[in-house]
């Protein structure tokens, strides 16, 4: 079970300041709908969903295998984070130079970038490939220019009717120009359900079909995120009312930091899980992702003497799957001696032990969070945790954590510079 441990915040705030009963409160009012907002479906998305569900995804990521060496999944924000998140996490951020049966991934529609797009196109060569088209409202600018992009790809490769058995979209099940495409072309699809927003879509078929792809057991990522909501909810509140009784002692950023490269991009969606929910009304803890000890030797210096508004969290997976030792070379004369022999995840752990404390000696609280392996079950029970957590804590502040309009603003301003007003999408 995930764990959340408060003991490198209590020299900083005391007991009585975390309110947990206001959080177990205000969760309580979200589960029973008393809250009266929109967008809360993912509490309850693992218990309902359906083994049909389950088994259409598993059937479109057998046929993608079997037919396509690269799946192309394209979309941006929630559209795409939660997904890469599950493969880096579970599988490996290596995972398409890996020796498996499984297809290549590639994410785009995530960026403008024409070289970008190049590049992918390049790397895709002459391969079979497939399209998963993620949006729920298929007018975003991102994906919407890589879609075109690589549906002329899949056309040009395979005629009109090859193309379309490639194209598999997400979206949502009754509104939008993307599910009227999909009615006309007669597109494979899945539904995002419409009250469950996309960067709370991980555990949908926004994030279920690609991690099938990749072979990851989706039944047992849904299991985890069920788990949580039982046994592991408190930890999710110890958590969300910490970091608000921080925010209330001025600590207005907060770091998230990891000590392995596999949580790279789970760090990425947790940036827009938590900065698109709290950041509004002149409000908000800033989301900042870092990987230790690689910014140790960047951002180091300020974390540990520069002004002090902020906090760090650090996530640690208790269990590795590696088991690589330090060769032995005393000849080497670099004062590592004693370290040969003994497994690097002892050293890395070490780093971890002595960055919290010279941070805590230093003036910055640390909350850490314990994961007990990066499987599945335990991506699932994360992105749970992360989910229940972050709506509590945006309730706290007293924000609606399902809404996001400051988003678009930059996006009106950029069809009107293109001369496309009245066309904005949502993601």
């Amino acid at each position: 079970m995930i764990k959340t441990d408060l003991t490198g915040i209590l020299d900083f705030v005391g007991q009585e300041e975390l309110g947990i009963d206001k959080g177990r409160r205000l969760l309580r009012e979200l589960a029973g709908g008393k809250t009266g907002l929109s967008g809360t479906g993912w509490l309850g998305f693992p218990a309902a969903a359906s083994p049909s569900l389950t088994a259409s995804v598993r059937s479109a990521a057998d046929k993608i295998a079997a037919e396509s060496a690269v799946l192309v999944v394209i979309g941006i924000g929630g559209s795409y984070l939660g997904a890469r998140a599950a493969l880096d996490f579970i599988r490996s951020p290596y995972y398409n130079q890996l020796n498996k049966k499984t297809p290549d991934i590639y994410f785009v529609g995530n960026n403008l970038s024409g070289e970008y797009l190049e590049q992918v196109i390049s790397l895709i060569g002459n391969r079979d490939f497939s399209i998963n088209y993620i949006s729920k409202s298929g007018s975003t600018m991102e994906p919407s220019v890589a879609f075109r992009v690589f549906k002329s790809l899949l056309t040009a490769k395979y005629g009109d009717r090859g193309a379309r058995d490639r194209i598999y979209v997400t979206t949502d099940p009754e509104k939008g120009k993307l599910r009227q495409l999909c009615s006309r072309e007669g597109y494979a699809s899945f539904e995002i359900p419409p009250d469950i927003g996309g960067r709370y879509s991980v555990l949908t078929a926004v994030g279920l079909l690609p991690a099938a792809v990749a072979g990851i057991d989706i039944d047992a990522m849904l299991a985890g995120a069920r788990d949580m909501l039982g046994s592991g909810e408190e930890e999710a509140l110890r958590y969300a009312c910490a970091r608000q009784a921080l925010y209330k002692r001025g600590k207005k950023i907060e770091i998230l930091a990891a000590f392995e490269p596999y949580f790279r991009s789970m760090g990425e969606w947790w940036k827009q899980l938590f900065g698109e929910s709290e950041g509004k009304d002149g409000l908000g803890i800033f989301p900042a992702h870092t990987e230790f000890t690689t910014d140790l030797h960047s951002l180091g210096q300020y974390i540990q003497s520069g002004e002090r508004t902020l906090f760090e969290t650090f996530v640690s997976v208790e269990t590795t799957r590696a088991r690589l030792r330090i060769p032995r070379d005393d000849a080497l004369d670099d004062g590592l001696e004693r370290l040969g022999g003994k497994e690097v995840r002892i050293v890395n752990e070490a780093a971890k032990m002595a960055t919290k404390k010279a941070h805590i000696d230093g003036g910055v609280p640390v909350l850490e969070i314990g994961v007990p392996s990066a499987s599945a079950y335990d991506f699932g029970a994360l992105v749970q945790f992360f989910e229940v957590s972050c709506a509590v804590s945006a309730l706290i502040s007293g924000v609606n954590p399902f809404d996001q309009p400051g988003v678009e603003a930059y996006k009106k301003n950029m069809y009107d510079i293109l001369e496309l007003s009245g066309k904005t999408g949502v993601t």
